[in-house]
């Protein structure tokens, strides 16, 4: 239950927000929001495996609002097609955690640049003339690493991309 908890006073005032501007009533949202809290809580010690408890709370919270429209009849103060959550970014910021496994995958040579550049904030003049390199060979080793780091993040993670070429979800295996 602590989980939930946690996870809730995380994510409480964001869901608020997320309500508040789709249905545009104050006492409403806060309706949908204890109702999705209660969601949670009937949950139990299932909610804590679940691998995003963020998205979760969002898709619910989604959910019900359509539900509460489609029952009471009010199609016209929301949309049938909602739009997401901004959510989208949290399956980016979330493989952070792999990123680790990912770069023990790399050799020692990219795991420097991109430790030096992407991590730390050198620049690729920089970080060219601490090897002696001139910078297009810099850049190049820079993006060649990425790439590589890219296809270490796809096989340690397991990441899965939308249509549109963005991440949608990965296991955190990590």
């Amino acid at each position: 239950m602590n989980c939930i908890t946690h996870a809730w006073q995380e994510h409480e005032n964001e869901l608020r927000l997320f309500l508040n501007g789709q249905v545009r009533n104050p006492a409403l949202a806060e309706d949908l929001l204890q109702d999705v809290f209660v969601k949670a809580l009937a949950q139990g010690s299932q909610f804590c495996e679940l691998e995003n408890a963020r998205a979760w709370l969002f898709r619910v919270a989604r959910n019900h609002m359509t539900d509460y429209f489609r029952t009471h009849k009010k199609h016209e103060d929301v949309q049938d097609d909602l739009p997401a959550p901004e959510i989208n970014a949290d399956p980016v910021a979330n493989l952070a955690t792999c990123l680790p496994t990912a770069m023990k995958g790399l050799s020692s040579e990219d795991h420097e640049i991109i430790e030096l550049c992407d991590l730390e904030g050198m620049t690729q003049g920089e970080y060219a003339k601490l090897k002696g390199l001139e910078l297009p060979a810099a850049k190049s080793r820079i993006q060649r690493a990425r790439k590589r780091l890219k296809q270490q993040l796809h096989q340690a993670c397991q990441v899965i991309l939308d249509d549109q070429g963005n991440v949608c979800c990965f296991k955190s295996d990590c």
